[in-house]
């Protein structure tokens, strides 16, 4: 970002850079690049309203978050005001904008890798702080943000996925010292998520961690793969072996819960058992109305009729979701709002995944495909356990880094 750039990409490359570094900081960190991007498009709108949409593959995009838009409107609880039911919708709608508004002022690469890096540190940083200074048992984890610790350990180990995307595509170009501070941040990153304990994330960041080893694999010479893993490894393997003892009785918990559930299906007040059951009544509450869904008070309200005929387990009342993003989707909104939510994963998977040749910068552009991969690779994995796009910050980074990355490589195709 130089003071020759116009405001308008100045402003965007600051908020590809905030989305993420703030992301697992400040509180609603994630939200301050938003709403940057927002007020850039808002204060810009005769500038791109009008103007085509460039890569025309981007049109998917908007189609997909409208799509989505229109899905939690119809099951919003319209009794409980317009303002509350449209909460939800409106965030993809400013989505919308901040994609046109991106397209038109692609922010700077670098800037975005940077913010990655910082966040991914950031992660574990905090992490650290909280498990370490205050004594908290996990993370982020407090008595009135229970779900924190698994959505923002979730989402530290992402970055730090997208820090070691960059250390093996970028990795001749750089000398030692920006190595290993790529390395340090992706360990961050990691140890964020170790730190959190979110057993679910850690399975979903090993389905993304293969997935994108594949395709670099096969794009990239083995003489930039294994120094950069070796080093991730070198870093990363000592962590885990600091953090065997409570690895291994997480792993061993998960286990044991899901073995005595599976012998009389009675065991639900355990975090295994509570999914295994949560998910079987979604399951059910969906295949009685497959079409319309039950909307969220009649899936409440239904819920609790369930619970009282004996039909589910009185657990399932303590939390409004199902903890698995399909089946909640499904249960509440119907087959139709399923397919927007397919959509949603499949279109920016897509979209950015690698081509053979993507000049006028071969590198840059596969870093981006790769991490714009890693994105709805990871989510989806992520809301096999947990229904990550009810809370604000799963949707908020999900759509920023999908638009911002899409953004990102729509200006490196404009180079000259």
């Amino acid at each position: 970002m130089t003071p020759s750039q116009p405001f308008h990409t100045r402003l965007s490359s600051l908020a590809a850079f905030l989305v993420p570094a703030l992301s697992l900081w400040l509180p609603s960190g994630y939200a301050w690049g938003a709403a940057l991007l927002a007020l850039g498009a808002l204060a810009s709108a005769p500038d791109w309203w009008r103007a085509p949409i460039e890569p025309r593959q981007a049109r998917w995009l908007v189609l997909s978050f409208g799509l989505m838009a229109l899905a939690w409107a119809y099951g919003s609880d319209w009794e409980g005001g317009v303002a509350s039911a449209l909460n939800k919708p409106l965030r993809y709608g400013v989505a919308v904008i901040s994609l046109l508004y991106a397209l038109r002022h692609p922010p700077d690469v670098r800037w975005l890798l940077a913010g990655v890096a910082v966040g991914a540190a950031c992660g574990g940083l905090r992490a650290l702080y909280d498990v370490q200074v205050l004594g908290l048992e996990r993370p982020w984890f407090t008595p009135r943000q229970t779900a924190n610790a698994i959505q923002l350990g979730n989402l530290s180990g992402l970055l730090g996925l997208m820090c070691w995307l960059q250390m093996l595509v970028l990795w001749h170009r750089w000398r030692w010292p920006l190595r290993l501070t790529l390395a340090l941040c992706c360990a961050l990153g990691l140890l964020g998520s170790l730190l959190s304990q979110t057993r679910g994330g850690w399975l979903a960041l090993m389905l993304c961690g293969l997935v994108l080893m594949v395709l670099a694999a096969a794009r990239l010479p083995a003489r930039r793969i294994w120094p950069s893993s070796l080093l991730l490894a070198a870093v990363v393997l000592p962590l885990a072996w600091q953090m065997q003892p409570v690895l291994s009785e997480r792993i061993s918990w998960a286990y044991e819960e899901a073995r005595r559930y599976q012998q009389d299906g009675s065991d639900t007040n355990t975090s295994v058992g509570h999914r295994l059951d949560h998910a079987q009544l979604a399951w059910r509450m969906g295949r009685d109305r497959p079409l319309t869904g039950w909307g969220e008070a009649g899936y409440h309200a239904e819920k609790a009729r369930r619970v009282q005929a004996g039909q589910a387990s009185a657990a399932t009342l303590q939390y409004g979701h199902s903890h698995n993003e399909i089946l909640d989707m499904f249960a509440k909104r119907g087959v139709f709002a399923l397919a927007a939510l397919g959509l949603l994963y499949a279109v920016p998977l897509v979209l950015f995944w690698p081509r053979k040749t993507d000049p006028p910068a071969p590198d840059e552009a596969l870093l981006l495909r790769l991490m714009g991969v890693a994105v709805p690779v990871g989510f989806f994995g992520f809301g096999l356990t947990q229904v990550f796009f009810a809370h604000y910050n799963g949707v908020v980074m999900y759509l920023t880094l999908v638009l911002l990355i899409c953004a990102a490589l729509a200006g490196l195709r404009r180079r000259p």
